[in-house]
């Protein structure tokens, strides 16, 4: 079965998926749900089956896009084919069934509930999509389908810790250059003009400074636990090949 962690108190379904529970070998072993990546597209296809089937959702109904880590966000109404989403990197919807999906492999994955379940969203926060403000477009589009930020709920799902995460100035520069008030998520690194960015925490400030009623950071590390997520940054520090993404979930009421 499909391994997903869920986030309470978001009551609609959901889920933050891992990679173990699905049909996937190799480096893409087991739940890659990546249609962008060189795996087997039936095992991706089997993969994201077992994810909608989870989930209470029609296969045909379990949504992506084609993440460019940028602010954009669709407001979807109606399904599209597997692999032909959009240009974008975050989905708000109020149609029942419709499951919005995220993949990510370092990057955090926010969903979004309205308090009564209408409403939902899913978006891709790397740290240029934080920094842009994806996360505020995505609250904003909810708002237009009829919510208000204090009566909406955020999870921050699976992605890199602080403890795993050494950037460079470009980085940090580029957090600052938004805020001050950036500087609190870094640490000094180990080596020279390094620092340790905490991703998770940024992204849960950036909420709440929006006005979101209720934030949760669910605390995993995408890149300590191999056995339970994939990771670029153990890719990038292996010199390794390929690998597979996971993919976060989130149902409309």
């Amino acid at each position: 079965m499909a391994e997903a962690l869920t986030a309470d108190p978001i009551e609609v379904p959901h889920g933050f998926f891992t990679r173990r529970g699905g049909v996937s070998t190799g480096p893409y072993a087991s739940l890659n749900c990546s249609l962008s990546s060189l795996d087997d597209r039936d095992a991706v296809l089997e993969n994201r089956a077992r994810v909608a089937l989870r989930l209470g959702i029609d296969p045909i109904r379990l949504l992506g896009l084609t993440q460019v880590h940028g602010t954009r966000v669709v407001t979807v109404t109606e399904p599209w084919a597997a692999g032909e989403g959009q240009t974008a990197d975050a989905m708000v919807t109020c149609q029942p069934g419709l499951g919005l999906g995220i993949v990510t492999a370092d990057c955090a994955p926010v969903l979004f509930a309205d308090a009564d379940g209408r409403i939902v969203g899913a978006a891709h926060a790397g740290w240029r999509g934080a920094v842009a403000g994806v996360l505020e477009a995505t609250i904003a589009a909810m708002t237009t389908l009829g919510t208000s930020p204090g009566r909406i709920t955020a999870a921050v799902g699976p992605c890199i810790a602080q403890a795993s995460y050494e950037v460079g100035p470009d980085l940090r520069d580029a957090v600052l250059a938004g805020s001050e008030a950036g500087a609190a998520f870094f640490v000094p690194g180990r080596q020279e003009n390094r620092w340790q960015f905490d991703l998770p925490s940024y992204c849960a400030a950036r909420l709440r400074g929006a006005g979101v009623g209720r934030v949760i950071v669910t605390g995993f590390d995408t890149l300590t636990e191999a056995d339970r997520f994939f990771s670029h940054r153990r890719r990038t520090l292996a010199n390794a090949g390929p690998i597979g993404h996971q993919i976060s979930v989130i149902r409309a009421a």
